[in-house]
């Protein structure tokens, strides 16, 4: 009886065990397969365990994202990456996939490519890089933004995404800008409402007011084209703009997600696990 209660036992103990491993993300550098067939599978496996850790993180209450999410986003970017480098490869796979997983990545490598033309390669080494403030605070403030100039939350959430990555990449610009989202100092002083360009809540509510006063929410793209006189970073902010507004999981998705700089050496991550 004690060996039948014992061999349960152990039954029970390696079925857990498995199935944790089974469920266990990628780590920071896990191998992407490079065959179609093969990298359109593991896209369509990591989007979903991606979308349900999300899920998971957000019933949980927790205010920065868990190691699932985390190590799940890392994974689901680096794909991302691979394909907006190799558009053979990115049509191959694709077409292998769902129809909404298939629009959302399309979505997110046409940002990627008008960002990455947009933006010189850099020669820079060293980088000043920081966590971002917990997404529900975040919220807050683009949903205070909002409230008080009319610009729409999830506008403001691109911006601070393509801007900073949400102010986890704290240089300043070649030109000067400074901040989570990203001041030149005269426009500051102009639409800063004398707070500090450095602080999210106070560069959130800054660019809601610059953004208002040059057209927005009636006229984004004229707005955002004050804000960065380029089709191509107004095209990418809209991109994810709608991206955050249609899909529930995608601010958390791009929250989660680490920096990579461009240089003459290739992509270099600069934030998150394994560094």
């Amino acid at each position: 009886m004690n060996r039948r209660i014992l061999g349960i036992a152990l039954a029970c103990l390696l079925a857990c065990v498995a199935s944790s491993f089974a469920g266990a993300a990628p780590g920071p550098r896990a191998a992407i397969p490079r065959a179609p067939a093969a990298l359109a599978r593991t896209l369509v496996v990591t989007k979903t365990d991606l979308a349900r850790a999300i899920d998971a993180w957000r019933t949980g209450g927790e205010p920065r994202a868990p190691d699932q999410v985390t190590l799940d986003a890392l994974y689901d970017q680096r794909i991302e990456l691979l394909l907006a480098t190799r558009p053979q490869l990115e049509r191959a796979t694709l077409r292998r996939v769902p129809a909404a997983i298939a629009h959302g990545v399309r979505t997110n490598l046409a940002a990627k490519r008008e960002l990455w033309r947009l933006t010189p390669v850099t020669r820079r080494r060293r980088f000043r890089t920081g966590p971002a403030l917990p997404p529900a605070t975040l919220l807050r403030y683009y949903r205070e933004g909002e409230r008080r100039f009319g610009v729409r939350w999830n506008v403001l959430a691109a911006v601070n995404f393509v801007e900073s990555a949400f102010n986890k990449l704290r240089n300043n610009s070649a030109t000067g800008a400074q901040g989570p989202m990203q001041f030149m100092p005269a426009t500051w002083r102009a639409y800063g409402l004398g707070g500090d360009v450095h602080d999210p809540s106070d560069a959130i509510l800054g660019a809601a007011n610059y953004l208002h006063a040059n057209g927005a929410p009636g006229d984004n793209r004229r707005a955002l084209f004050h804000y960065n006189p380029s089709r191509l970073y107004v095209d990418a902010v809209l991109r994810y703009a709608r991206r955050i507004r249609s899909d529930r999981h995608s601010f958390y998705e791009y929250y989660a997600r680490q920096v990579f700089v461009r240089t003459p050496w290739g992509l270099r991550r600069i934030t998150g696990p394994g560094l």
